[in-house]
């Protein structure tokens, strides 16, 4: 009997393709499913994908930040392992440090500022030093030429001379 479940399963594989194996869930609930490497019955080889079955949204509700970058890396085969369920918990406390210590480096800084302009030394913009060829003193105005200005009909070989400069 265990020859034609296996013949079942051979047949399954090469008209339907393989199952989805389960791979992990985040701490959104979403949950993770990769399809693997597997050829159709007409012999086409269909690479690996990888695919998130979200518990609240839709495929096109998704927005960047919508699946945790740890699992996001993993979808877009930028890592070859799954993460797993503690790697996403310290990843998402780190990222709640980090938020706290922005938080408060703003905070410093409002403060630092208002005591400046208490203290009457209110910064204004800085000044960028312009160099290269925006700095030319002739950039995009028309360069005056000393050359000749005639049409084909009034040029006359040898009628210029070039102008003098000793002054």
């Amino acid at each position: 009997m265990s020859g034609v479940w296996r013949f079942l399963r051979l047949l399954k594989q090469r008209f339907i393709g393989p199952g989805s194996e389960y791979v992990g869930i985040d701490h959104f609930g979403n949950k993770y499913y990769r399809i693997p490497q597997h050829k159709t019955w007409a012999g086409q080889n269909i690479k690996e994908r990888r695919i998130v079955k979200a518990v609240s949204l839709k495929e096109y509700q998704y927005e960047s930040g919508a699946i945790p970058t740890e699992w996001e890396a993993w979808m877009k085969k930028r890592r070859n392992n799954p993460p797993t369920l503690e790697e996403s918990i310290q990843n998402k406390n780190y990222r709640k440090e980090m938020k706290a210590k922005v938080e408060d480096l703003g905070e410093k800084s409002k403060l630092l500022q208002a005591k400046d302009r208490e203290e009457g030394l209110e910064v204004g913009p800085l000044q960028t030093q312009i160099t290269g060829h925006a700095s030319a003193s002739n950039y995009r105005k028309p360069e005056r030429s000393e050359d000749p200005v005639s049409t084909a009909n009034t040029f006359q070989p040898g009628a210029w001379m070039p102008p003098d400069h000793k002054k």
